[in-house]
């Protein structure tokens, strides 16, 4: 539900986590503290998350459904997951994806709304960088998911599939933005000053737990 901006206007916007596809950096601290929304917060006994699922393109798709993401939510603490009050599959541009600007995953919060938006990725599963090579950080940021590393008159891309698209979403991305609702809620980083340290734990949060749920799934 909608609401008019002005009417929801944040005495901070903050805007943390944001991870980008292909040439553009993983942090972008320039960003942060500029990002606003215009949801109303649930209501009483309303079930949370709420899901926004956009209709993406023809050209775009989303690698997971809500049924997956709320499995995945369901074998976190519930101190980590109670906050959220909406999650969001957000359809992309397609002239910002060519140009390697398209945004993977986000986490807003003002209002006593916490979202996470994740975006659509191409049908073609390719994770553009442009004609620059990708740097070895970039690519080890996606190297236990996806290493096929190709190049065409169009510059250096990932080559990603259906499902390792699919398990980079739900075990590292979600589990990325769900570490900043963590770090927001309990104040534990969470100021400008330590831009840092609170990327480094939505990283450390998605490790962690990233293998603490497969133990359980292997046990």
């Amino acid at each position: 539900m909608n609401q008019n901006r002005k009417e929801t206007a944040w005495k901070k916007n903050r805007k943390f986590g944001d991870i980008h596809g292909g040439r553009t950096k993983l942090k972008c601290a320039d960003r942060i503290f500029k990002r606003q929304h215009n949801l109303l917060s649930p209501t009483d006994g309303q079930e949370t998350p709420i899901f926004i699922i956009e209709n993406p393109s023809r050209d775009f798709y989303f690698p997971v459904t809500s049924t997956e993401i709320k499995e995945t939510l369901k074998k976190l603490p519930i101190q980590h997951t109670k906050y959220l009050t909406h999650i969001w599959l957000d359809k992309v541009k397609k002239s910002e994806y060519h140009k390697g600007e398209t945004v993977q995953g986000e986490f807003i919060c003002g209002n006593k709304v916490y979202l996470i938006k994740l975006y659509a990725v191409p049908t073609n599963n390719k994770m553009l960088f442009g004609q620059a090579k990708p740097t070895s950080k970039q690519l080890s940021f996606y190297k236990q998911y996806c290493t096929d590393l190709q190049h065409d008159k169009n510059g250096w891309y990932l080559q990603w599939t259906n499902e390792s698209y699919k398990k980079y979403y739900l075990e590292k991305l979600l589990l990325h933005e769900i570490g900043h609702c963590v770090d927001y809620i309990y104040q534990i980083h969470w100021s400008k000053a330590n831009l840092k340290q609170v990327e480094d734990f939505a990283d450390n949060y998605a490790v962690i737990w990233s293998n603490k749920i497969k133990q359980i799934i292997t046990e």
